[in-house]
């Protein structure tokens, strides 16, 4: 072979080398980054859709997310408490005290809880609450136990009897002194049942701090409820995670 069909070989060579090596390096660039994880999906629609799930029966679907929400965000209330829906008794979660609701047309179990218990996310626990599986399944003339107490309608003042005229001599019989109401007791479980419910409202709401003084005040109220005082050591715990985060 001679020098001049050697050099033309070489450079052949050469440039064939050099158009692999770019190849490789453009695939390597274009191709997917080793370990790419994708974002989970907002908490927001996470909860909505653990929610829908339950107000579906679906309780394992609703679970799996739950337990896949808590890894990303451990410390999410809105998850714990419909963790807790599934897990703990609603009894302990509301309360044993309760009154009767019967279901009106156009009612459905998420706006009951939403307007009795101040937190749609409570539907599932209202509903294991009366032993609906189900809560879609909700039928007008139905009777519900609702957590906490009703506030019974004011009483109109009764009318007297009409009394026998007096004659001139005897004289007027005097009203009897309506009698002095005692003082209200220290203790008040429906005032902190509410403001538990409010404090569990504020916490899925994120705002920790105002749910550990609505809790507070709900067991100074109630200082017997171990419920209560089980929700104001998780809200402490919450808030001083936020404080520490900032």
């Amino acid at each position: 072979m001679t020098i001049a069909a050697q050099n033309c070989m070489r450079r052949y060579l050469r440039r064939t080398l050099f158009l692999a090596a770019a190849l490789a390096l453009t695939g390597c660039a274009s191709g997917p980054k080793p370990g790419a994880v994708s974002a989970p999906a907002s908490s927001a629609q996470s909860i909505e859709t653990i929610a829908e799930h339950l107000n579906q029966g679906d309780v394992a679907a609703a679970r799996k997310l739950i337990k896949s929400g808590l890894k990303y965000d451990p410390n999410n209330p809105s998850l714990a408490l419909l963790r807790d829906s599934i897990a703990r008794d609603p009894v302990e979660l509301l309360g044993p005290q309760s009154f009767d609701y019967v279901v009106q047309p156009g009612d459905t179990l998420v706006g009951i809880a939403q307007r009795y218990l101040g937190n749609r996310l409570l539907t599932y626990q209202l509903a294991r609450y009366n032993g609906i599986e189900k809560p879609t399944t909700l039928t007008a003339g139905q009777t519900l136990r609702i957590p906490g107490t009703k506030s019974a309608p004011a009483r109109r003042a009764a009318t007297p009897a009409p009394s026998a005229p007096a004659t001139p001599s005897a004289p007027r019989a005097q009203p009897p002194k309506q009698a002095v109401a005692p003082p209200a007791a220290r203790t008040d479980p429906a005032a902190a049942r509410q403001l538990r419910t409010q404090g569990l409202a504020a916490l899925n709401k994120g705002s920790a701090t105002r749910a550990v003084q609505l809790l507070r005040r709900a067991s100074a109220l109630d200082p017997a409820n171990m419920v209560i005082k089980a929700d104001l050591a998780r809200a402490e715990r919450i808030a001083a995670t936020v404080r520490s985060r900032r």
